[in-house]
C-alpha cells in the first residue's frame, strides 16, 4: 500500500504554479501537485486505501464524494484529493486556469488558495479528501468582497508536516517553497 517515490522515479509528480487571476488567489508559492497513479487500488473499498494512506501521513482522511462543479478554494487549508474510481476533468485556477484529467489512481495536492471545477466527470467519479491535520477548510467561491480577508488567511496556512502520499520523505516539502 505505500507507494514509493524516487528519483528515479516511480512516480513522476507534475507541478503546476497557479498565479493570483483577480478572482482567485491561488497561490504563487505552493504549485499544484499531480501524483498520476499514486496507488495501486484493490478490493471491495478502494476508498479505504486512499483514507489509511492520507491519515498515516498525517492529512486525515475528511470525506468521499466527488469535485464540485463551480469555482471554489479554501482559504484556510491546503486539501488532498485521491481518486478512488471513474475519472474527471477539473480546471484548476479559475476560469483561463489549467484543466486536467484526473482517474482511479491519481493523487491531486491543492494548495490553499487554488481554485478547483470540475467540468466534466464519469458517473462512477469517487474521491477521497483530506486536510493536514489541524487545518480546518473554509469554502469561498472568487466572490467580491472575500478577500483581502481570504487573502490573510492563505498567508497563515502552516506547511503540512508531510507529504500526503510519501510522508515525511515525500516531494511536497522540496516542491513547496518554505513560508
Amino acid at each position: 500500500m505505500n507507494p514509493t517515490f524516487s528519483s528515479a522515479g516511480a512516480i513522476e509528480v507534475s507541478s503546476h504554479l497557479l498565479e493570483d487571476n483577480g478572482v482567485f488567489p491561488n497561490n504563487a508559492i505552493c504549485p499544484l501537485l499531480v501524483y498520476p497513479q499514486a496507488l495501486a487500488l484493490s478490493g471491495p473499498d478502494p476508498a479505504a486505501l486512499f483514507e489509511q494512506l492520507f491519515t498515516k501521513n498525517h492529512w486525515p482522511a475528511a470525506w468521499r464524494n466527488g469535485v464540485y462543479g463551480f469555482h471554489h478554494y479554501h482559504s484556510s487549508a491546503h486539501e488532498v484529493l485521491g481518486v478512488f474510481s471513474g475519472a474527471a476533468r477539473v480546471q484548476f485556477g479559475g476560469e483561463n486556469g489549467v484543466v486536467l484529467k484526473v482517474k482511479a489512481s491519481d493523487v491531486v495536492v491543492i494548495p490553499a488558495g487554488v481554485s478547483h471545477k470540475n467540468i466534466g466527470a464519469s458517473r462512477d467519479l469517487g474521491v477521497v479528501g483530506a486536510y493536514p491535520k489541524g487545518q480546518n477548510w473554509d469554502l469561498q467561491y472568487g466572490k467580491p468582497g472575500e478577500r483581502p480577508a481570504a487573502d490573510k488567511r492563505i498567508a497563515q496556512v502552516a506547511m503540512p508536516k508531510s507529504d500526503p502520499v510519501f510522508g515525511a520523505d515525500g516531494p511536497l516539502s522540496a516542491l513547496w517553497k518554505k513560508r
